[in-house]
C-alpha cells in the first residue's frame, strides 16, 4: 500500500509525506541522462571538466531540487495558474517582436539586467497547463468534436506563430505538436485527425517554397541530399553520419571518438552529443541511453495514468509528450532522418535553458503522483 492509502487525507498534505509520495526512481533514472551527458561533455574537452561537465552538473543538481520543490505544490495551485502562465508567455513572446535581443539572426531572446532567456521555453509549459486547463473544463463530446475545439487551436496557433516569426521552427514545432497530442490525449475525434493529417501534409510543399526563410529552405533541401554540399549546408548532417557510422557496435572507446576529439562534428555538446556518444560507446552506448529515455517516459506515462483528476492526467501526459519529441526529433536529425532544427536532447545536451523547462515540467509530473488523489474542481473531462 502507499503512503496516502495509510494516511487520512489532512495527513497527505504533511511534507514529509509528500517527499515520500516522489516517484525517486524516477528521479535516478533522469540522474543516469544527465550523468552521461557530463561524461560525454568530459571526453570531448580532452578529459577536463571546464567548460561544460561541471557546469552541466551543478546545473542539473539545481534543476534536481527544483523538482522536488514543485512536487510539492498542491495540483490546485497549478491548475489556478493555468492560464496566468500562459498569458505570461504570450506577453513574453509578443514583447520578444517589439523589444527582442537579435542574434545569429533571430529574434528570440529577451534581456532583462543580467539575465537574457527565450519566452519561448516558458510556452512549453504554458501550453500543457493551459490546455489541460481547459480540456478539464470541458464534457468528453466536446473535446470529441464541437466549435469548443476552435478554443485549443487558438491557444496553440497563437504561440506558434509567433515562435515561428522569430524565426524558431524547431520550438514552434515542438509547441504545436505538444498542443495537438494533448488533444488527441483529451478525445480528439480520429475524423478530425485525419482531415488536420491530411491537411497538414497538403500544406507542406507551399510552406516551405513560399514560407520558409531562406536558410530554412537551405535546411530542409540538405536534408534530402546532403552529399549535393558536403563542406557547406550538408557539414552537420555528413560529420553526424560519419560519427554513427564509425562507432560500430561497441564503439570507439570513451575519449578516443576523431570526430569529436579533432572537432570535425559541429555542436558536438549540444545538437549533436548523441552523435558523440553513438562514435565512444557504439550501437550499444546508444541502445543503452535509449533505453533510459524510454523508462523515464513509460514512468511518467504511468503517473498520468494513476492521477484522479483530468487536468493531472493531461498535464503529466502533455510534459510526456515534450520531452518524447524531444528525444524523438533530436535523434531524427543526428541519423539524417530529419532536418536540422536546433532541438538538443534533453538532459544530454549541453544547455540550462532547456534543462530548466524539461525540470519543470517533470516538477509539475512529481506533483501530479503526489497529488494524485487530489480532485481539481469545476472538471467534466473523462478518462484519457
Amino acid at each position: 500500500m502507499t503512503v496516502s492509502a495509510l494516511t487520512r487525507p489532512g495527513e497527505r498534505d504533511r511534507p514529509i509525506v509528500k517527499l515520500g509520495e516522489i516517484d525517486w526512481v524516477f528521479g535516478v533514472f533522469l540522474c543516469l541522462i544527465a550523468g552521461a551527458g557530463a561524461l560525454m561533455m568530459f571526453s570531448i574537452a580532452g578529459s577536463s571538466w571546464e567548460p561544460w561537465a561541471w557546469n552541466h552538473l551543478s546545473r542539473f543538481g539545481l534543476c534536481f531540487l527544483l523538482m522536488i520543490v514543485l512536487a510539492m505544490v498542491d495540483l490546485r495551485v497549478w491548475s489556478m495558474m493555468a492560464y496566468p502562465i500562459y498569458g505570461f508567455g504570450m506577453l513574453l513572446l509578443v514583447a520578444v517582436e517589439v523589444a527582442g535581443d537579435t542574434r545569429m539572426g533571430a529574434q528570440r531572446w529577451l534581456e532583462i539586467g543580467p539575465f537574457s532567456f527565450q519566452p519561448s521555453e516558458i510556452m512549453k509549459i504554458g501550453i500543457v497547463l493551459a490546455l489541460a486547463r481547459f480540456y478539464h473544463g470541458i464534457s468528453a463530446d466536446n473535446a470529441r468534436l464541437s466549435w469548443w475545439l476552435l478554443v485549443p487551436a487558438a491557444m496553440i496557433g497563437a504561440p506558434v506563430l509567433l515562435v515561428a516569426h522569430q524565426p524558431d521552427l524547431g520550438t514552434a514545432m515542438l509547441i504545436a505538436l505538444t498542443g495537438g497530442a494533448i488533444m488527441v490525449l483529451a478525445g480528439l475525434s480520429w475524423k478530425v485527425i485525419g482531415v488536420l493529417v491530411g491537411g497538414a501534409a497538403a500544406a507542406i510543399p507551399p510552406f516551405v517554397l513560399f514560407v520558409m526563410h531562406e536558410y530554412q529552405r537551405k535546411r530542409v533541401l540538405t536534408f534530402l541530399d546532403p552529399e549535393s554540399d558536403p563542406s557547406g549546408s550538408g557539414y552537420h548532417i555528413m560529420q553526424s553520419k560519419i560519427a554513427l557510422g564509425s562507432g560500430g557496435f561497441f564503439g570507439k572507446g570513451y575519449g578516443l571518438g576523431s570526430q569529436s576529439q579533432l572537432n570535425f562534428l559541429p555542436e558536438k555538446q549540444t545538437d549533436f552529443i548523441f552523435a558523440t556518444l553513438a562514435e565512444e560507446f557504439g550501437f550499444l552506448g546508444c541502445i543503452s541511453v535509449l533505453a533510459l529515455y524510454a523508462a523515464v517516459i513509460f514512468m511518467a506515462l504511468r503517473i498520468a495514468s494513476i492521477s484522479h483528476s483530468h487536468f493531472g492526467r493531461l498535464a503529466a501526459a502533455g510534459v510526456t509528450a515534450t520531452f518524447a519529441l524531444y528525444v524523438l526529433i533530436n535523434g531524427a536529425m543526428v541519423m539524417g532522418l530529419a532536418p536540422v532544427v536546433g532541438v538538443p536532447m534533453p538532459l544530454l545536451s549541453y544547455g540550462g535553458t532547456v534543462m530548466l523547462t524539461v525540470m519543470i515540467g517533470f516538477g509539475l509530473v512529481q506533483s501530479v503522483r503526489v497529488h494524485r488523489y487530489t480532485e481539481v474542481t469545476g472538471g467534466k473531462g473523462a478518462l484519457i
